[in-house]
Formats: C-alpha cells, structure tokens, sequence
C-alpha cells in the first residue's frame, strides 16, 4: 500500500494512493502511528469506498511525516561514497540528525543557501518507523517495527559541512532535506528495502546509480544499533546514507542548479527544483 501527504487549505493531510489518485484518510501520519491505528485497514476501506480521488498530479505536498520527532541520518553508508571521499569502510555508522525545519516537501524548491554556493545532492532511501523499538531489539526482530519507506534527497551545503567536526550545520539549512512524495509499505518491498535501484539525475543527466543492497549497514542492523542507544517511536526517520557520486567529489565538482530529480525503485520519484534563497 502507498500513502502520501498533502496540504489541504494549507494543513497537511495523509491519504492513501489509488494510482494516478488519493484518497483523503486522516489528519498526520506521525499521530496515526502513535495512536496505534491499522492504516493499511483503513487504507484499504478508503479505497472500496466511494470517497472523492484527488488526482496526485494535483495535489501540493508536505514533507512525508511533517513533524518527525527524530531524523536520524547516516554518512558513509555505501563503500564507494566513502572511498570517493578518502575514507576508509567505517567500522560503526557515522550517525547525524536533521531537523524538521530542514525537510522540503516533493515539488517545492530547495534552497540555494545565500551564504554558499556548494550546495550538494544526496539520493537515499529512508526509513518511517511504524512501532515503539524496544531497547536493545534484535537485529532479526528490527525489521517488523517499520512502517514503510520512501525517499529522501539529503541535500548538503559543503562548505559548512566541513567548517566543524560533526555534519550538523551543514544538513540542516532550510528546506534542503528532500522527503517523499509516497510511501510504500514494508511489506510490499523486500526485507529491509534491499535490492532495490536508487539513482539521482540532475536536470536529466544520472549522477548517482547504485542499489540498495549496497549499504554497509542495513535497515535492521541500524536500527538495532540506534536501539542500544535511544528509543525509536512511530513516525520517526532514519535516513540511510547516499552511494557514490555526488557533486563535491567530481572534477571539477558538480553543485546543484535549478530541476534534480531523486529517484528509488518501486518507490517513486522526488522531485525538486532549485532555487536562490531569497
């Protein structure tokens, strides 16, 4: 099952996709996972119902889960993004987080800081926790708490990335954290979203083609190693790092102008072109 979220007289909405439309089903994704609603039932009673269809190519959309309660985000996690930038394989993930103010939602601009102009692309798959994780939950037992995936373009300003030893300042800009437009339920995808293709293009040309397969650590062992550590609750997001190719490694570099598209097999396409901040 898929879902998306879009803004109704400027409030976001969930609702359930039913091909080329949606169907309106609650107030936020976040609180219907807390609340511990069965959204794929109600999902599916949405969609045998005569309910209006919103055609997605007319809906504006929010950000995913607009208000997560956590971003947690991965670098490093495709070998070959790291060796491109002179690192070795790491040993634990290089964990990071993003704040809400920094997710864009899918068709609106992001934003070309005015304080630089390296601003990079990141294609990744990311992870919407469905369930409370226990601490300390089992690599095997990981998977059965998420909800769903969809994508996500980490959209990094380089510069500020690396004027401190920690990502922070660098990943969370305004409106630069890429996030939807659909989400695909976990169990309509292979365990743990492994083997699907993730690929970015900017203004058509492909920069980033990899597969999912090829993340050092997984959808479960991250979660598992993020548990021994906090706890994990519905709607939050664990963002799962880019593979090879982006901008800053190329020569010369590549920085993003306006029109990228960031896409994920079997999950869909995110879409947002680039603008000037102010």
């Amino acid at each position: 099952m898929r879902f998306t979220t879009y803004l109704r007289d400027g409030t976001p909405r969930l609702a359930v996709v039913d091909g080329d439309a949606a169907v309106d089903l609650a107030a936020d994704l976040r609180a219907e996972l807390a609340r511990g609603t069965d959204l794929a039932a109600a999902g599916r009673a949405a969609l045998a119902s005569a309910a209006p269809r919103l055609p997605l190519a007319s809906l504006a959309h929010a950000p995913l889960v607009p208000e997560p309660g956590k971003i947690v985000c991965l670098g490093l996690n495709y070998f070959d993004h790291a060796k491109e930038g002179g690192r070795d394989k790491p040993e634990y993930p290089w964990f990071f987080f993003r704040g809400k103010s920094s997710l864009v939602a899918h068709g609106v601009p992001g934003l070309l800081p005015k304080v630089s102009s390296k601003f990079d692309y990141e294609a990744e798959l990311a992870v919407v926790i469905g369930r409370t994780v226990p601490r300390h939950v089992s690599q095997a037992d990981a998977l059965a708490y998420v909800f769903g995936y969809t994508c996500f373009n980490d959209m990094s300003v380089r510069d500020f990335q690396k004027r401190t030893p920690q990502w922070t300042i660098g990943k969370n800009f305004d409106a630069t954290g890429g996030f939807g437009p659909v989400l695909v339920t976990a169990d309509e995808l292979p365990p743990g979203a492994a083997g699907l293709r993730i690929q970015s293009r900017l203004n058509g040309q492909v920069m980033q083609d990899a597969n999912t397969s090829d993340m050092i650590f997984s959808v479960a062992e991250t979660i598992h190693l993020l548990a021994q550590c906090l706890t994990l609750e519905p709607g939050d997001v664990i963002v799962m790092g880019t593979p090879a190719g982006v901008g800053q490694a190329r020569t010369p570099p590549v920085w993003m102008k306006a029109g990228d598209t960031i896409e994920i097999e079997r999950i869909g396409t995110l879409r947002n072109p680039i603008a000037a901040e102010g």
